[in-house]
């Protein structure tokens, strides 16, 4: 696929006006910390009407494409909140909808895109990354979204850059999820325009860090990824088409650990009573350890769709399994 190389802030700012129906302009809030290495803030995106900032990305690309090339229905690849975005906005449409998830797709996430018409095809985690490799899937003849790749949802997840602009102007950095780049590209992209010196740092965890490690080698680098309850971010590599941009745009990753995330989610309930998944949180635990600097730093807490058993268990203290 060709490589991304940009996004230009005049595409950003046309998703805006174009989602302005559709998506949420979520509220920055402070984190209540006493004590904390950083002045820490957080955008609140699992306050989207589906639980995530995909639909941004998902509004976007689908408004950008001619209805006629929508005949046949939309489809996309995706854990489970891209797909709610996609089929949050094709019944908007009212065309049909169809998602490719991975066998590890959570279960709260799966009844959320069936109760929006979307019809799930489940495969494994390598036939998934297939579909997200050659944007396309054997069987389904419908409109392909890439959940990160496409420009258009590139250019939809930087409308958050500039709503952090607006309410938070004397930023220093910020802390993104890091899962195939679309969210950080985006960002980072509209951030570069509009103040170029604000740090832009990626969040992972342990169990499945590529951009951790292609950072550090030079090049993509393929990892040994485990599966977690951090379901949201996390693949085996980095698209071919993405290292470009991201490279360009990210410096650093902030590798945190599982118990690391779960003390997050905790901590964001007690504090803050905002509920975040896995991936939502990981940002959260990034700036905790003071990686991303001691200024006013923002978080990006990408969604709340976390399953109600393993938010349970860690609310008792656990990690789940």
């Amino acid at each position: 696929m060709k490589p991304i190389e940009s996004v230009p802030l005049e595409a950003i700012q046309n998703a805006r006006k174009r989602i302005s129906d559709l998506a949420t302009r979520t509220p920055l809030v402070r984190l209540n910390l006493d004590d904390g290495p950083a002045d820490i803030y957080l955008k609140l995106e699992n306050l989207q009407p589906i639980g995530s900032f995909k639909l941004r990305g998902a509004g976007n690309a689908l408004l950008s494409i001619p209805r006629a090339n929508l005949q046949q229905g939309v489809y996309t690849a995706s854990a489970g909140n891209m797909a709610q975005g996609v089929a949050w906005v094709a019944r908007k449409l009212d065309i049909p909808c169809s998602v490719v998830v991975p066998d590890h797709a959570p279960r709260t996430k799966l009844d959320a895109i069936a109760r929006l018409g979307g019809r799930v095809i489940k495969v494994s985690f390598d036939e998934w990354w297939q579909v997200l490799i050659e944007h396309r899937y054997e069987g389904l003849d419908g409109f392909f979204i890439h959940p990160v790749s496409d420009p258009a949802v590139i250019a939809g997840n930087g409308t958050i850059g500039l709503e952090i602009m607006e309410d938070l102007p004397d930023l220093e950095a910020v802390v993104v999820p890091f899962g195939g780049g679309g969210l950080i590209s985006g960002i980072a992209s509209a951030l570069r325009s509009l103040k170029p010196h604000v740090k832009v740092f990626a969040s992972e965890v342990e169990t499945a860090a590529p951009l951790s490690a292609s950072l550090k080698a030079g090049h993509m680098c393929e990892i040994d990824r485990r599966p977690s309850f951090v379901d949201g971010i996390g693949g085996k590599s980095i698209l071919e088409e993405m290292w470009p941009i991201v490279s360009s745009l990210v410096k650093e990753s902030l590798v945190v650990s599982l118990a690391q995330v779960a003390d997050a989610i905790r901590m964001l309930i007690e504090r803050n009573r905002v509920v975040a998944e896995g991936a939502g949180a990981s940002s959260v635990a990034a700036a905790l350890t003071g990686g991303a600097g001691r200024g006013k730093v923002v978080c990006i807490v990408s969604g709340g769709n976390i399953d109600a058993p393993s938010l349970l268990r860690i609310l008792g203290g656990e990690i789940p399994k």
